[in-house]
């Protein structure tokens, strides 16, 4: 009967120590990237993530003045217009972080002409 109870309890530490392994291999693939140069989520960032490989769940760090920038997640026709249509996510902290979805994503800033003077990019996550 002693053989039996020690099984178990050894079972249940098997699944424990799995579950640990999984969730801490899961969250080492995520990767975090700071948008844009030193000088943050600003102007001319539009071409920024040159040569970088993204995948889904990678978080992007935008860290801007608040009082003068914010982040908005768009979809591609409102990026390449830059507008916001009504209900889109607007970031306004200053230290926003947003976890990437598989597929493209968008993001501008929509203080009047800060997209079109290029504080905008789009990030292509496998």
């Amino acid at each position: 009967m002693a053989w039996g109870r020690g099984s178990a309890c050894g079972s249940v530490f098997f699944a424990m120590a799995l579950l640990c392994l999984v969730l801490n291999t899961e969250t080492a693939r995520a990767a975090t990237y700071a948008v844009g140069d030193r000088r943050g989520w600003t102007f001319n960032v539009a071409n920024w993530p040159k040569g970088k490989a993204f995948k889904a769940g990678d978080v992007l760090v935008f860290n801007y003045a608040s009082n003068a920038h914010n982040v908005a997640v768009v979809d591609g026709k409102s990026y390449n217009g830059c507008t916001t249509p009504k209900g889109a996510k607007v970031f306004q902290t200053g230290k926003d972080r947003v976890t990437l979805r598989r597929g493209l994503n968008y993001y501008i800033c929509n203080f009047p002409g800060h997209c079109q003077g290029g504080m905008k990019i789009a990030v292509n996550a496998a």
